[in-house]
């Protein structure tokens, strides 16, 4: 589990959530469903589109479920017909009268947009995207960020920044991190729709199933998970993070410290002694 935070940040922490309830009735749905933090883009008319205000609120609701001991999972899912539409256009252009065109303000959104997905990587718990609908744009981003992603046969993900003169630079970056280079150079140079089974084959998406069944099943990854071991999950999906982006030398040497960490864990003591005896595993709190 992450260490017990210092003062300062305990108070920004709390800061950032009432920033998150002030806006959780509106544009941010969170609820807890057993072991599971359900948060759910809640704007359908304004095409689910990551404001400033959703990018903190969401930032605030995955940290707090990385640091509640309950929470074992969390699911991201997105209201209507739309998952994410990515940046609010409207609220970026408001800004090109500022003194400076808009640079400031243009620059602190990234910055919110890359501390919400570091967020997600950063977060000990898996993050399961739950799309019912169209991905676009930083709302694709949001999809390949997340550690799995259920899709209905009907979504649609795209990065269609090009058409309109802003290339998805940052989208880029998780999406070429999920499909080969060659689709990924696709979707961002002609901004094209790339359909759920498509998505699903090369990477973009775990499963694809009917529209009416992607919270079941994203719910049903997430039950899963919480019946695993916590620590081991938390070990396993930083270490994944962290091996990925490394030449394969390092990658390993990497891994083995964190199997000889991991292997002087109670939970491999427990999970061990239990498959050797043939009985079934007694996880501990995290």
């Amino acid at each position: 589990m992450p260490p017990p935070m210092p003062p300062a940040m305990t108070a920004a922490r709390k800061h950032l959530s009432r920033r998150k309830a002030a806006v959780a009735g509106s544009e941010l749905e969170c609820e807890r469903r057993a072991h599971v933090a359900v948060l759910t883009l809640a704007r359908p008319e304004r095409r689910n589109s990551l404001t400033e205000a959703v990018l903190i609120a969401l930032k605030a609701a995955i940290e707090d479920a990385a640091h509640d001991r309950d929470v074992r999972a969390v699911i991201i899912a997105g209201k209507g017909s739309v998952f994410s539409a990515g940046h609010d256009l409207r609220e970026l252009t408001a800004h090109r009268t500022d003194a400076d065109g808009g640079r400031a303000y243009y620059s602190l959104i990234m910055r919110r947009c890359n501390d919400m997905m570091r967020a997600i990587i950063d977060c000990p718990k898996p993050v399961i995207a739950a799309v019912e609908g169209a991905a676009l744009a930083a709302g694709c981003q949001l999809v390949a960020t997340c550690d799995l992603a259920v899709a209905a046969d009907s979504a649609s993900f795209c990065t269609p920044g090009v058409n309109i003169g802003l290339f998805c630079s940052t989208p880029m970056v998780a999406v070429s991190r999920n499909v080969g280079r060659k689709l990924a150079m696709e979707m961002l140079l002609l901004g094209e729709m790339l359909e759920a089974r498509a998505a699903m084959e090369h990477g973009l998406v775990n499963r694809v199933v009917p529209a009416d069944r992607v919270m079941e099943v994203a719910l049903a990854l997430a039950g899963r998970i919480a019946e695993l071991p916590a620590a081991t999950i938390a070990i396993g999906k930083r270490a994944f993070y962290r091996q990925i982006e490394m030449a394969q030398t390092d990658a390993y040497a990497h891994v083995a410290e964190v199997m000889v960490d991991n292997m002087l864990h109670a939970e491999a003591a427990e999970g061990i002694d239990a498959f050797l005896a043939k009985r079934v595993p007694i996880w501990g709190a995290p």
